[in-house]
């Protein structure tokens, strides 16, 4: 078992994320990042993360900052800050890195990171994806994984409403 301060070392400023790419790049890693807001995490947060760790090496997950959650979902949201929802996602053994993003999308991560793998939900089509044309541009693939139905953030807030 590992130390529980282990966590926090997967979770990475932009330049720390840089220095760790070169290091995973060295020893041919193959790369997988995906994003999203992750506020409450649930089965088909984790299913689609494993899904998406099973394309490479190593996990990359982005997660919107807490002021693009709000812009995106509203001033109720999010849920959990930005620190829990990253604390969260390091916490669990198919992610590698955590990075925090404060755009509304991640394509200027993407650009920055330049995975092999670029994996986002199945109520995405590669055109809608931030980052897709740049991946593929660079030779890297886009994969799109499917949804587990009946698991949504939003559902369980209005669960929790009633």
């Amino acid at each position: 078992m590992r130390s529980v301060n282990y966590i926090s070392t997967k979770i990475f400023t932009p330049e720390e994320l840089q220095l760790q790419l070169n290091r995973w790049r060295l020893i041919n890693k193959k790369i997988v990042f995906t994003n999203g807001v992750f506020d409450i995490l649930h089965e088909g947060h984790i299913a689609s993360l494993s899904d998406a760790a099973s394309y490479g090496d190593i996990l990359i997950v982005g997660v919107n900052a807490d002021a693009s959650v709000k812009r995106l979902k509203g001033e109720s949201r999010p849920v959990n800050n930005e620190h829990s929802r990253a604390i969260l996602l390091a916490s669990l053994i198919m992610t590698d890195a955590v990075i925090l993003f404060e755009d509304d999308t991640p394509l200027n991560l993407i650009k920055s990171i330049m995975p092999d793998v670029l994996v986002k939900g199945g109520d995405y089509t590669v055109e809608q994806i931030a980052g897709a044309k740049e991946v593929l541009a660079n030779g890297g693939e886009v994969k799109i994984v499917p949804i587990l139905q009946g698991f949504s953030t939003t559902s369980i807030i209005e669960k929790m409403k009633k």
